[in-house]
């Protein structure tokens, strides 16, 4: 298979037609695709050409068309209105730990969390990496080893428990507490299991934690990814 610059020197210079003039050569932008070990198609000006056409005097391959679906939300600006934030906002409120799922590349929980600041709630966010045991950290009074860098003396600070600290500096009219975890799909099934009952242990705290990814923002209850019964919930 000939290399890209190569093949597009080639096409400027053969043809029927003459040569390609120096002033449309930067106006030529080419997409090869391994079909039949060719070359499958030029976008002239954006324009999709075969070549089979007889400019070219050759017939290196052929032009696949190509289509995509879309939805309503593409054409109103889909990152930008949420059909779904009055379910979201229920399920915050009747599961009180949910497991989000985020697309790759980031950005739409954010309107996720902005609507739930709209409500009242503050925030607690954090990492799942090096958050260590999700109990202590979270519920307890628990040490932090600062880096010693191999020079200073190894010692071993004292932390209150996060929520519990949180909660005492909220505002009385404060809805809540949203404990929102990233990359939380680092877990294991028994830390997961403990978030989902923090909520529980601590009435007006609210988990959310980002499990992994999909295509779009979809949730479930941290319950049933956990893998709790009904038994166990009660």
């Amino acid at each position: 298979m000939p290399r890209a610059h190569e093949t597009l020197q080639w096409l400027l210079l053969r043809g029927e037609d003459g040569p390609v003039k120096p002033d449309e050569q930067q106006n030529i932008a080419c997409i090869w695709t391994p079909v039949d070990w060719g070359l499958s198609a030029v976008s002239f000006y954006g324009a999709p050409v075969n070549l089979r056409d007889r400019r070219y005097g050759c017939n290196m391959g052929r032009y696949r068309p190509a289509s995509v679906r879309c939805g309503i939300g593409d054409f109103i600006g889909g990152d930008l209105v949420k059909f779904d934030l009055g379910r979201w906002l229920s399920d915050v409120e009747e599961h009180k730990a949910l497991a989000i799922y985020t697309p790759h590349e980031g950005g739409y929980e954010g309107r996720y969390l902005t609507r739930l600041r709209y409500q009242g709630y503050h925030f607690l966010d954090l990492s799942a990496r090096g958050l260590g045991d999700p109990e202590t950290t979270l519920t307890k009074i628990h040490p932090v080893c600062p880096a010693h860098v191999g020079k200073q003396p190894i010692a071993r600070w004292y932390f209150p428990p996060e929520v519990d600290y949180r909660l005492s500096l909220m505002p009385p009219n404060a809805k809540g507490l949203v404990v929102w975890i990233i990359e939380a799909k680092v877990l294991s099934k028994s830390e997961l299991q403990f978030l989902a009952l923090l909520p529980t242990l601590r009435p007006k705290v609210k988990v959310i934690a980002e499990c992994g990814n999909w295509r779009k923002v979809m949730w479930k209850p941290l319950k049933e990814i956990a893998g709790l019964s009904a038994s166990s919930q009660s």
